[in-house]
């Protein structure tokens, strides 16, 4: 008997979170261990795909990459068929996910209890629990479902559905006044929606070219990733070069808007601090990479000749985005801002390294999306018990935290320093990979990427020296001086050691993770027909290389 294991990983949270609704108004403890309980279990599931997984098959010549494959009909009159597979690629992007969600239900253990769940008279309405604990678990199915979807109007559906819980985390349960969070909420669900809508435009057109192939049978088209797939790479789409790229377009502005590529970012700050910090993080380490996967699975193979064509435009909007997100991190005053601008800065890395059209780019890239992810849930998570005991987000408003909470201070420091990619710790690799890919093929882009690394540097050293240095601060109010405060206790350790640890161990020892992922990449490049460009030493009077 075949066990639908990737059915059960989104489905399963799914479950989970009417099963949290289900609970009681008045238990609001018992709803969060549901969700907790329910979020391990995912875990476990994927846990057990990843000692499952066959992780010498999919490169080059295999007959499919794909692994656990369910493929049931769903709408025959449309060509759309339930189809589920796993690659090397979304594994570790699953594994990201169901390691993140349980942290970050913990995390937020009283987010809910302080934001919108007091009633008129001033009492608490415990239906808040439930929602914010329910809505969590289903941004984790729709993320799940989007990484191991190989229909492509089934993937569309759930990449657009995550917005909906999404919006609610943000303006429902966020921080900050409740104006700024609508206003906040609303912009992030516009941008994603417009985004969307290109895309709905485009997956459309695809279905009509798909309709007048080899794919098409009684006049209809086909939504089959891989069928499609298969006949890109090999011409047999019926379709000019000009609605290739039209097409292509379509896909990767909704993918740039929601990874976000630079100059669709300006939602991403806002959402990011006007959500609590497990919503944030749900948000930039989980939520958005569907973006910057979708352009490896979607957008590269799908439309092999269009990424060609356009990569130097979009490596250069990358690279801009890297300078960008960087230097306005520099200026910030908000320390939540600051991180969320340090992330465009990454995302611009992760899209660089697709784009550069290598092996090493692409696996750097998809490493990147993890280690980016465990970062910035450290970093951000970590920031945000500092600004709960201070009840400030202004940097100003600290200094000398390392002298009365050294642990807080300290795994400030280990995450800050895996945000500017310090070696041995996780980013390091990922980031190395991506520079060396992009300079293989576009060496001025490498090298102007690479000054983030002294960009970096500044916003996280100086960002440390003003909150953690000096003597401890003394600021009128109750509460206000610096030496009152507490240090990290058992419930944000057991946040904190675990993100820590990953960071610590994947900087030294990345390769269980690369085992993984270059198998799916070298079939990627193969399905486009892309080459690494093979290293030449120029003469003196012929230049470099090429």
């Amino acid at each position: 008997m075949n066990i639908p294991w990737l059915t059960i990983l989104w489905l399963l949270p799914a479950v989970g979170a009417l099963a949290v609704l289900s609970v009681p108004r008045t238990r609001a403890d018992v709803a969060k261990w549901v969700g907790l309980l329910v979020s391990i279990a995912v875990f476990a599931v994927g846990l057990g795909l990843a000692i499952g997984f066959d992780r010498d098959r999919g490169g080059v010549g295999a007959a499919d990459r794909y692994q656990f494959t369910e493929d049931h009909s769903w709408i025959p009159a449309l060509g759309t068929r339930y189809t589920l597979g796993l690659d090397g690629i979304g594994l570790v992007l699953v594994l990201l996910t169901v390691v993140l969600v349980p942290l970050l239900i913990v995390a937020g253990w009283r987010d809910a209890d302080h934001s919108g769940s007091l009633d008129h008279a001033g009492g608490r309405r415990q239906k808040g629990v439930h929602i914010y604990v329910a809505l969590t678990l289903s941004v984790e199915a729709m993320v799940l479902m989007s990484f191991v979807a190989l229909d492509i109007l089934l993937f569309y559906i759930f990449f657009e559905a995550m917005l909906i819980p999404m919006y609610f985390l943000i303006g429902g349960f966020g921080t900050g006044a409740g104006v700024d969070r609508s206003r906040a909420a609303v912009k992030f669900l516009l941008y994603n929606l417009f985004g969307g809508l290109i895309m709905l435009a485009a997956v459309i057109g695809l279905y009509v070219v798909t309709a007048r192939s080899d794919l098409g049978s009684d006049g209809n088209g086909s939504f089959d990733l891989r069928a499609v797939v298969e006949a890109a790479s090999s011409g047999q789409l019926d379709a000019g070069s000009g609605v290739l790229k039209l097409l292509f377009c379509g896909f990767m502005f909704a993918f740039a808007v929601k990874a976000p590529l630079w100059p669709f970012h300006s939602w991403l700050p806002d959402a990011a601090v006007s959500a609590t910090p497990a919503g944030a993080v749900l948000m930039m380490a989980v939520v958005d990479k569907v973006g910057t996967f979708a352009m490896l699975r979607y957008c590269l193979q799908l439309f092999p000749d269009a990424s060609r064509y356009f990569a130097p435009f979009i490596a250069t909007l990358a690279v801009i985005g890297i300078v960008y997100g960087a230097v306005l991190a520099i200026g910030q005053t908000d320390v939540m801002r600051l991180i969320a601008y340090t992330s465009i800065s990454h995302f611009g890395f992760i899209i660089l390294g697709i784009f550069a059209l290598t092996s090493q780019g692409q696996t750097g890239s998809t490493l990147y999306m993890v280690n980016h992810g465990i970062s910035t849930a450290a970093l951000f998570l970590i920031a945000g018990f500092l600004v709960s005991r201070r009840g400030s987000r202004l940097i100003a408003d600290y200094g000398g935290v390392q002298k009365v909470a050294p642990v807080l201070a300290g795994t400030f420091l280990i995450a800050g320093l895996a945000t500017l990619s310090l070696p041995g710790l996780a980013p390091f690799i990922s980031e190395f990979l991506v520079l060396i890919g992009t300079f293989t093929r576009y060496p001025v882009a490498a090298i102007a990427a690479a000054s983030a690394l002294v960009l970096s540097a500044i916003y996280v050293l100086w960002l440390y020296q003003r909150m953690m240095g000096g003597p401890p601060r003394h600021l009128e109010g109750p509460g206000a001086a610096t030496r009152s405060m507490r240090d990290l206790h058992g419930r944000e350790l057991v946040v904190v050691t675990p993100l820590i640890a990953l960071l610590l161990v994947f900087g030294l020892y990345p390769k269980p993770l690369l085992d993984i992922i270059d198998p799916a990449v070298t079939h990627t490049m193969s399905t486009i027909g892309q080459q690494d460009p093979q290293p030449t030493v120029g003469s003196g009077t012929d230049g470099g290389s090429k």
